[in-house]
């Protein structure tokens, strides 16, 4: 690709208002998590509320986490972005493999971390899930009670999406046949020692039949704007068997748990999965809130900054981490 796309290069630059720092943590499973820890640089001497910030599925904390957190950060949290367990710098083996559970638990961990910081306030910790990592973050402030409000961006409900398809479209004979598939999938790994790839992901180059949602996916990954080398979806392929674990384990079946703590829900008008986060929104109980953006497609959200609201998603996390 391009020749600063090297582990070390970020697709977005160190703001001057904040300090970066790498971090690594174990989660529940033994797990090193890799992160980067930002700090507003003018923090004073009182501890500050904090954020967890992880996604989008297959992506890493150099791409549009990390400016999540960076900009939090300038806006005055203590901001985490991480790479989830068997992806980008974190450990797990094997790699570019997913889980509902693990990667719920992996929020989790994040708020272990904040919580031991000096300089944050433990009882003011909340977290940001972007696209497929918004249902991970849904489902981990349901169970986690240490987190008192969550905000989602482009949500995929992952588990809803590979169990249904798009819109729910796939037939009970289609998902029949796809666990078949994925079945006999296994015998094959189990075979070489060694999960194959999964045959689908981002075309090395676009035809120009792909539906828009995929150009938009490929012009965040595989150009310069948002390419990075550890990424799954700049570089690599899930694993084949990955969607096992997700098409009978509902992430969102406790979604109304979270309350009384607050939940945000943000999409682009133009989005693909904006009826995934319509239908989060009816789902939750209050207080919650849906923002639609308009005209922003589910990419928009990735890295666009005069599109992302974060004068919204400040005021939400000022108002709920008092």
């Amino acid at each position: 690709m391009q020749p600063n796309e090297q582990a070390g290069h970020y697709t977005f630059p160190l703001s001057e208002k904040v300090t970066r720092q790498k971090v690594s943590y174990k989660n529940r499973y033994g797990l090193t998590l890799s992160a980067d820890l930002y700090l507003p640089k003018n923090r004073g001497t009182e501890p500050l509320a904090a954020l967890a910030i992880s996604g989008p599925f297959g992506a890493v904390k150099e791409q549009s986490s990390g400016l999540y957190a960076q900009t939090m950060a300038e806006r005055g949290f203590v901001t985490l972005a991480f790479d989830p367990s068997y992806t980008g710098e974190s450990g797990g083996e094997p790699r570019n493999v997913a889980s509902p559970d693990i990667n719920t638990e992996d929020f989790s961990a994040a708020v272990d971390f904040l919580g031991l910081q000096p300089g944050v306030d433990r009882t003011r910790v909340g977290i940001i899930g972007i696209c497929g990592w918004a249902g991970m973050a849904l489902n981990a402030a349901a169970v986690d009670k240490r987190i008192k409000a969550v905000a989602t961006t482009s949500m995929y409900d992952m588990t809803r999406i590979m169990a249904k398809g798009y819109f729910d479209s796939q037939t009970l004979e289609q998902r029949t046949q796809l666990l078949e598939h994925l079945s006999q999938q296994r015998w094959a790994d189990a075979e070489k020692s060694a999960p194959a790839p999964s045959p689908t992901g981002l075309p090395e180059k676009l035809q120009g039949n792909e539906p828009q949602f995929v150009v938009d996916y490929w012009n965040y990954y595989k150009t310069p704007r948002g390419f990075h080398p550890n990424s799954i979806n700049s570089n690599g392929r899930w694993t084949a068997t990955t969607p096992l674990s997700f098409m009978n384990m509902p992430l969102l079946t406790y979604i109304k748990e979270i309350a009384p703590r607050p939940v945000l829900l943000i999409a682009g008008e133009k989005a693909h999965s904006r009826y995934l986060s319509e239908d989060a929104y009816k789902a939750a109980a209050e207080p919650k809130e849906l923002v639609i953006i308009p005209g922003a497609s589910h990419v928009d959200l990735y890295d666009q900054l005069q599109v992302i609201p974060f004068d919204k998603l400040t005021t939400f996390f000022t108002e709920h981490l008092k």
